[in-house]
């Protein structure tokens, strides 16, 4: 049974940062490329990162370039977003889900407020 549980989520002042962590069970995770997605009220859903299984290459959104990191640990079997920086425009749902087509996680809040 594939399960992806994300983690990390919550209120955090601008400037701040925060780490999401999805923790994925049932599959062959280091055979798949993993993506973090993301929905703000009132907006589409927006791929803000993507990484590789075996050789771990990236790739951002614009919006998030530079300030965004993902990783991957593929003996823990779990993806990261290390977010920093933040601004109170990534106050979004966040989750993660195996690419391209894949399970998805469950979601979870980012705030950026003071």
């Amino acid at each position: 049974q594939v399960q992806l549980v994300e983690s990390g989520g919550g209120l955090v002042q601008p400037g701040g940062s925060l780490r999401l962590s999805c923790a994925c069970s049932g599959f062959t995770f280091s055979s798949y490329r993993m993506g973090w997605f993301r929905q703000a009220p009132g907006k589409e859903r927006e791929l803000v990162a993507v990484i590789t299984g075996p050789g771990g290459i990236t790739n951002y959104a614009d919006s998030v370039k530079g300030r965004f990191t993902i990783s991957r640990d593929n003996t823990k079997n779990t993806v990261y977003l290390q977010m920093n920086s933040l601004k109170p425009e990534d106050t979004a749902m966040y989750l993660c889900r195996i690419l391209p087509d894949g399970n998805w996680g469950q979601w979870t809040q980012v705030t950026v407020s003071s």
